[in-house]
């Protein structure tokens, strides 16, 4: 095959992947939204099937439009997409149950998340009864115990433990990442230091750009201490951000832009900061290079700085992938919001051009983690200069 031929087929590949993720977002938000219409059916019927009076029924019809149908809710659509949730959504009605490990002052609980019926039903455990609930603007999911009534209990403390959607796609991600990289140890290991193949001829290109152009520059002849971290949460972000493209399983969660997740990760990197900090490291904060009368203005800014770099670094790739979610989510809600096929035409081709430029933030939000945590570490291991005593 020609030069030519192989960068075709590559942008012909590329091209339908993009399509094909957009589609079948496309689809996601449809059945989303056909889930939801079933549902305020549903309880329209309910309504109208009880013995309340004409004034309840009036209410119940004022809450839509005059058409008779219900007003497209971007908020809560978009929300529900990058929130956590305890069932992983496939399409329709068919969701994967996950499991629920709750922790009460009577013991532990474990359930399937089918049980709650995706938040319609209570379920009656071991010790109490539970239902999920959600917060008035916010879509994150509150299990709760709550009495035969259905109310809240709030004297019940309920600690929850669940596998949640994030939960599980990061253990995929880790377990996709265990696989390849395991396979290409053994690769190596049966043909020797030589030339890849398979996934490795892949990957090496990247592993030797995160060690010559993120690693050396930044640590210098310490790099190989910190090697691994710096390939495991490179590859982490870069694995996790890629899932989250796309839009069906076993992607779609949104686990980078969870800031639980990015807290922990900056949290990783400010330990290893701070535990290798060489003497001249910590001298450049408590004993800074300046007057003597200016340190009760520099040690408190220069303590401040120790807490700003991670802050950074976690607020960064949160809400970077979290705006690109929103973004590409935002363009497809404009077709139903119109329901035209106009709107149609245009959104979509920015749609694939948004989902490119996402494939593209993935890696550099893999890279700009992975070469600030480098530089951070540098820094700590700053040796002491020869006019540091003047």
């Amino acid at each position: 095959m020609n030069p030519i031929t192989t960068r075709l087929s590559g942008k012909n590949i590329l091209f339908s992947t993009v399509f094909f993720v957009s589609f079948s977002l496309l689809n996601n938000v449809v059945s989303a939204q056909n889930e939801h219409n079933h549902a305020s059916k549903s309880v329209e019927t309910t309504i109208e099937n009880s013995d309340s009076s004409t004034k309840t029924e009036t209410v119940a019809v004022d809450k839509h439009s005059n058409s008779g149908e219900e007003k497209f809710n971007t908020q809560e659509l978009i929300m529900e997409h990058i929130a956590d949730a305890h069932d992983w959504h496939l399409w329709g009605h068919t969701s994967v149950h996950l499991p629920i490990i709750l922790y009460t002052s009577k013991g532990f609980e474990f359930f399937s998340s089918g049980k709650f019926e995706h938040g319609h039903a209570t379920h009656q455990g071991t010790h109490f009864n539970y239902r999920i609930v959600k917060n008035p603007g916010e879509q994150k999911e509150n299990i709760k115990a709550v009495d035969a009534s259905g109310n809240i209990d709030e004297s019940i403390s309920v600690i929850d433990l669940s596998i949640t959607k994030n939960i599980a796609s990061l253990l995929l991600s880790v377990i996709l990442l265990l696989m390849i990289f395991i396979s290409i140890a053994n690769g190596y290991k049966k043909r020797g230091i030589g030339a890849p193949k398979g996934l490795g001829a892949w990957l090496e290109p990247i592993v030797i750009f995160v060690r010559d152009d993120i690693a050396r520059p930044n640590l210098g002849e310490n790099y190989a201490r910190f090697m691994p971290y710096l390939l495991t949460v490179f590859f982490f972000i870069w694995m996790n951000n890629v899932l989250g493209l796309v839009p069906f399983f076993p992607g779609g969660a949104n686990v980078t832009g969870n800031i639980a997740v990015t807290l922990v990760l900056a949290l990783i990197t400010f330990i290893l900061t701070n535990i290798n900090g060489t003497k001249t490291y910590w001298g450049h904060i408590f004993s800074p290079h300046v007057p003597k009368w200016l340190w009760p203005l520099m040690i408190p800014v220069e303590i401040i700085g120790l807490f700003t770099k991670p802050f950074a670094l976690m607020i960064r790739l949160f809400a970077n992938i979290t705006a690109g979610h929103i973004l590409i989510l935002s363009l497809v809600c404009l077709i139903f919001i119109f329901k035209s096929l106009a709107v149609a035409g245009i959104s979509v081709p920015f749609i694939v051009f948004i989902s490119v430029i996402e494939m593209v933030v993935a890696f550099i939000q893999a890279f700009i983690f992975t070469i600030l945590s480098a530089l951070y570490i540098g820094m700590a291991l700053e040796k002491p200069q020869h006019d540091d005593h003047h």
